[in-house]
């Protein structure tokens, strides 16, 4: 499966949490039913980002990234790659890449939100169309990461996110400690 099919069948059988959710996966796939291109970067209109909220086996903490662009802790994510089979493999991808941490698992394997915002690695207008997950890291999580990135990554508190994390961040953290809950999820 190449990872446009792979967008559009997730999308297509995700049922979001909320009416606001309900608008954007429509609005996601109309973009991809309209761009051949939209999973990619050079899709000036927009193209779909993954990110993902990394917790602890406990749900007691969150691993956030540093981005310079932004100058603020944000959930680990980027752009998908030609080489990504899923969007759930390009979101574990970056994870894996930004925080230096291997073993990180979704749960569950589909999306928990999605969020659209102005893309900044695009001119004025070009859109993010973030499919967003949660994950947890494998135990013993919080300890030293296994490589620092460029960026720098560290765990936070879900209940005392750093100050400049934006809400975006706090409802994705939000709704991922809500979907660990319910699932009973053990390190």
């Amino acid at each position: 499966m190449n990872p446009h099919d792979d967008a559009v069948r997730s999308l297509s059988k995700w049922h979001p949490p909320d009416p606001t959710g309900e608008g954007l996966r429509r609005r996601f796939l109309r973009h991809l039913a309209e761009h051949a291109n939209g999973m990619w970067r050079d899709c000036a209109p927009g193209h779909i980002t993954t990110s993902v909220a990394v917790l602890d086996p406990a749900a007691s903490r969150v691993l956030l990234a540093f981005h310079r662009g932004a100058g603020a802790w944000r959930q680990l994510g980027g752009h998908c790659e030609r080489g990504d089979a899923t969007l759930g493999g390009a979101a574990l991808r970056e994870a894996a890449e930004e925080s230096g941490t291997a073993g990180i698992r979704l749960l569950p394997p589909e999306p928990v939100r999605l969020d659209r915002y102005l893309a900044p690695c695009h001119p004025a207008g070009s859109m993010h169309f973030d499919v967003q997950y949660a994950a947890v890291a494998p135990a013993p999580a919080g300890g030293p990461l296994a490589a620092e990135p460029a960026a720098g990554a560290r765990w936070f508190p879900v209940d005392a996110l750093p100050a400049d994390a934006d809400d975006a961040v706090r409802r994705l953290v939000a709704r991922a400690v809500a979907v660990h809950a319910a699932r009973g999820v053990t390190g």
